[in-house]
């Protein structure tokens, strides 16, 4: 069974018991809008009886208020900033109506203000992320931004055409709107350019823009819905209903949304392919609101009633273990090897859920359960601070609690481990691709500024940048940490907005930030959970880097270790759910889940090396053969499951210079010098071979290991070794050789050393190019620095021979590994 934990077979239970108004037909919709839109009352509290009255009690006061001449809608503002807490003043809720009026009310239903905004009917108001600013729209084809107190700030668009629906941008900045068949995004900005695009092909009615994704949803009368971009790309058109889309709304995590129709409701995966379709008989659903956990929803019907609804049956998949949310305060276990079920009742509803390395962790409205799969019966049981766990994230070692308030790191003996805190935090817009956990970090990409990763030591809370972020060259969109490895070694993939994939060394120790790109058109990424190999979907393909880490060894190696195979079985824009073991599971656009294998040695070749058996690595390289027929028969036995035809078969299959490879890339990170070098003889890299038995006929340590850092591309690295052992003339001779000549130059007025050396090469470089000199330090050296080969020469001379003095050092080799000639 593959493993994953994605919602699969996501449905919803209806209540059709459903709050209704009587009277006359006309009243019954108008009245149900009303009822739908004060439902933000509804999820404000965890006692639902409670609950139900307040809502029953401030919705019939409204009606009997405003009477049966009132038509419109009511918006509560929804306030996104981190840790905000509720003031009185922000208890207010808007009322527009169909005489071109919008009313403030206070929670307790007296109208405060009543302001002349449009002419006809306002068809839609919505308050800004931030609470700040209200937008009406309306028949006349306005748009209109309103202070929290109703005072008009601007008339932000003027269209041909009624505007029917509204929605603002996640940063407050931008605002979507309906013309007809387009969408327009509008700035706030006079002097920023808006975006204008042909969306359907009937009348537009609904939008909604989630905060956490950045994704945009349309339905319109086409009987179509669809999902884009920021940017108007669509990445998603569903097929033709039976009638318009009248509703559409984002799930506040921005993992699914909710499609409402004519006597139909459909919940959907933010991606837009159906998790299941409920035929109510509800009439046409107008409007549809999700609660603040994202587990209930309610509509506004048609036929004068509310419709609610709560998202049942996720399925989460890990090895063995399948569970399933039954109901509302219900989880269902079962391990397929033996068929044993356990259920889970819990006192309150069910938030969240995960299933990952050996844990299972339920959150509810009041506490976190933490329960073993080899003990089904005494979950660790605490109270959660905050009853909204917007994402839960496994590690082997500990998880991550993340709420409205603030991201929580536990033990999976209920121990707080942190509680980390960064500049600006946002924590109840983080999701899946923007915050990531591993043993020892976690990295969060800002919400402000995109481009920016803040970097956060698990175990502490503290920062491990000293509270400055990791800023790259453009917005980032998806990060993942490494899951296994020491923690100086941990290592950050992420994807930019160019689709390109960098890798990152998150702990540099002043040595500044090292980001490698390392593929090109990534649409997914995730890591292996028992080794640092990384799979990817690209633009045509799927690739598994054996060994990323390759990146800071020999980039000359980075195609040999990785392995690629088409990706047109996936359709378009598959994401990968899981990476456990040697399969991975992915998604497709139609959310069916297929799995693909991949070789087991490279995994096994790293547990050789983790456990630093060098000489099973290179056996095990050696047994690997290559023929069409064994990787056919490798192919079906390994599908099939027959362990040992697999076996037999992937033993003759030629993996062996991608195994090599990545043995070369491995030892030679590792510094293990014969392993090395049989690698890259298998692999017929012989400059590389020579370079190494230079390494080992020089027996200083500190060269060796300088050298090594040269063999692995890092300069930087060597010069340090060089300058720390005191090899100053080492240090000033390798910044010559790599053409570096002002840093070889100020190697040599600081140590006071080797001065006329750099001047002599420098000029030996002119020379040969027929060039003159323009660096103004040179120049002004050139005319206080007499140059003489045969002192410069001499020095140097003496120099090798201070090496080879060295009681460590082998007097047969001077050089060691590169000497100017």
């Amino acid at each position: 069974m593959s493993s994953s934990s994605e919602p699969r077979g996501l449905s919803i239970a209806i209540d059709y018991n459903g709050i209704s108004v009587v009277g006359k037909q006309e009243e019954l919709l108008h009245g149900a809008m009303i009822l739908f839109t004060i439902v933000f009352f509804v999820v404000r509290t965890s006692n639902e009886t409670l609950l139900r009255l307040k809502f029953i009690f401030v919705t019939l006061r409204c009606l009997w208020m405003l009477a049966a001449d009132y038509k419109g809608t009511i918006r509560y503002p929804r306030i996104h900033a981190a840790g905000a807490k509720k003031q009185s003043g922000s208890d207010i809720f808007v009322l527009t109506t169909t005489e071109g009026k919008f009313h403030l009310l206070s929670k307790t239903g007296r109208i405060e203000k009543s302001v002349e905004a449009h002419r006809g009917a306002i068809l839609a108001g919505c308050w800004s992320p931030d609470g700040m600013s209200l937008i009406t729209v309306g028949e006349d084809g306005q748009a209109k931004i309103w202070s929290r107190s109703g005072m008009l700030r601007s008339t932000l668009a003027q269209t041909n055409s009624p505007i029917y629906s509204v929605a603002w941008s996640p940063n407050s900045a931008e605002v979507l709107l309906t013309n007809g068949k387009n969408l327009i995004i509008k700035p706030l900005q006079p002097a920023q350019k808006s975006i204008q695009w042909k969306a359907h092909e009937g009348l537009i009615l609904k939008v909604a823009w989630n905060p956490n994704n950045n994704l945009i949803l349309s339905g319109a009368e086409d009987c179509r819905y669809k999902v884009w971009d920021s940017y108007g790309r669509q990445m998603y058109s569903s097929g033709v209903h039976d009638y318009p889309i009248t509703s559409v709304a984002w799930a506040p995590h921005g993992e699914l949304f909710a499609v409402g129709s004519f006597n139909t409701l459909r919940l959907c995966d933010t991606i837009g392919w159906s998790h299941s379709l409920d035929k109510p008989n509800t009439g046409s659903i107008f409007n549809i609101s999700w609660s603040n956990d994202g587990t209930q929803l309610a509509g506004a019907c048609g036929n004068g009633h509310i419709i609610f609804a709560h998202v049942i049956e996720k399925r989460l998949e890990w090895k063995n273990y399948e569970a399933t949310v039954t109901s509302r305060k219900n989880i269902q276990v079962r391990n397929v090897n033996d068929e044993g079920r356990e259920k889970l009742e819990f006192r309150d509803r069910i938030i969240k859920i995960s299933l990952s390395h050996g844990h299972l962790i339920v959150a509810t409205t009041t506490q976190c359960y933490i329960y073993s799969t080899r003990n089904w019966n005494t979950p660790i049981i605490f109270e959660l601070k905050e009853g909204n766990v917007n994402l839960i994230v496994q590690t082997d070692r500990h998880f991550m609690l993340v709420d409205t308030t603030g991201i929580y790191v536990y033990s999976y003996d209920g121990r707080t481990v942190s509680a980390p805190k960064w500049p600006g935090m946002q924590p109840d817009v983080l999701n899946h691709l923007t915050v990531t956990l591993s043993n020892d970090a976690i990295a969060i990409r800002d919400k402000t500024d995109a481009k920016a990763i803040h970097l956060i030591d698990a175990l502490t809370g503290k920062s491990l940048t000293e509270g400055k972020p990791y800023t790259h060259k453009i917005e980032v969109l998806d990060i993942k940490l490494d899951q296994c490895g020491s923690a100086s070694e941990r290592r950050l993939a992420f994807i930019d907005k160019n689709r390109d994939l960098y890798f990152l060394a998150i702990r540099t120790f002043g040595a500044g930030f090292r980001a490698e790109k390392l593929g090109v058109m990534v649409n997914s990424i995730c890591w292996n959970d028992t080794t640092n190999m990384l799979a990817a979907v690209q633009e045509g393909k799927f690739s598994v880097w054996y060994y990323p880490n390759v990146l800071y060894v020999d980039k000359d190696l980075i195609n040999k270790t990785v392995m690629e195979k088409d990706s047109s079985e996936f359709g378009k824009s598959p994401q990968i759910v899981s990476f456990v073991g040697n399969l991975i599971s992915i998604r497709r656009m139609d959310g069916s889940l297929i799995s693909t294998p991949v070789s087991p040695y490279p995994s096994i070749l790293h547990g050789f090396v983790t456990a630093s058996k060098w000489d099973d690595a290179i056996r095990l390289c050696r047994f690997i053969k290559d023929e069409t027929v064994w990787s056919c028969l490798a192919a079906m036995s390994a599908y099939g499951k027959h362990l040992q035809t697999a076996e037999v078969a992937y033993a003759a299959i030629s993996q062996d210079e991608t195994v090599w490879s990545c043995l070369a890339a491995m030892s030679a990170y590792g510094k293990h010098l014969q392993t090395a070098e049989v690698a890259y003889a298998a692999i017929s890299q012989a400059d590389k071979v020579q370079f190494i038995q230079q390494i080992k006929e020089n027996h200083i340590h500190e060269m060796q290991l300088a050298e090594m850092a040269l063999l692995s591309g890092n300069a930087k690295d060597a010069e340090g070794i060089f300058l720390q052992a005191g090899f100053i003339f080492r240090a000033i001779m390798l910044n010559i050789n790599l053409y570096n000549w002002e840093r070889a130059l100020d190697l040599a007025i600081r140590y006071k050393t080797h001065v006329d050396t750099v001047l002599a090469y420098r000029q030996k470089y002119l020379d040969k190019f027929e060039r003159k000199e323009i660096i103004k330090q040179f120049l002004q050296f050139s005319n206080e620095v007499e140059v003489d080969w045969e002192k410069i020469k001499a020095k140097m001379e003496m120099e090798y021979q201070k090496e080879s003095d060295r009681p460590a050092a082998k007097r047969g080799d001077k050089a060691g590994s590169i000497r100017q000639k």
